[in-house]
């Protein structure tokens, strides 16, 4: 019987050894990604680069709009949440209609579908992007390299090159 969290904890050697699946020898083997090269399942140093980038950006159109007092905790926190809301409009809109960030496009990133289809959609952008705002969803991951939010919305990070 496997526990809910079995995804992402390795079983116990006896459990393991009785499963008549064999362990995936990369991440990303048992949804048909290649090993290396483009469409194989993006690590997550790229995935944290592309995070940061796309915050990175966010501040910096923050920036042009208001500007940061860092000794001023109101100004700061005005600043925080204009911020995450240019956050949201960078990664939602674009992950809705092109599959990736800017922050991923620079890294060579993309988020898919596992069912083919070609735009990913709204509901799965958001929910995404509220799940990555959360830290511990997009950082969990299990052996195919997918965070709880990739497994609630049915999609995978792959490289592009």
């Amino acid at each position: 019987m496997a526990r809910w969290t079995g995804e992402w904890l390795s079983a116990p050697a006896t459990a393991r050894q009785a499963s008549s699946a064999e362990p995936p020898r990369w991440p990303g083997e048992h949804l048909g990604l290649p090993e290396d090269g483009v469409g194989a399942a993006a690590g997550g140093g790229r995935r944290l680069l592309a995070l940061l980038l796309d915050l990175l950006l966010a501040s910096l159109i923050t920036a042009l709009f208001r500007r940061p007092v860092l000794d001023d905790p109101a100004v700061m926190q005005d600043f925080n949440l204009l911020a995450i809301g240019i956050w949201v409009l960078l990664t939602v809109s674009p992950v809705a209609l092109f599959g990736f960030t800017p922050g991923m496009g620079v890294c060579g990133i993309r988020v898919g579908r596992l069912d083919g289809a070609k735009f990913l959609g709204l509901w799965r952008a958001l929910v995404r992007a509220a799940l990555t705002f959360l830290i511990v969803p997009a950082a969990v991951r299990n052996v195919d390299a997918r965070g709880w939010h990739d497994r609630l919305t049915g999609t995978v990070v792959v490289r592009l090159r």
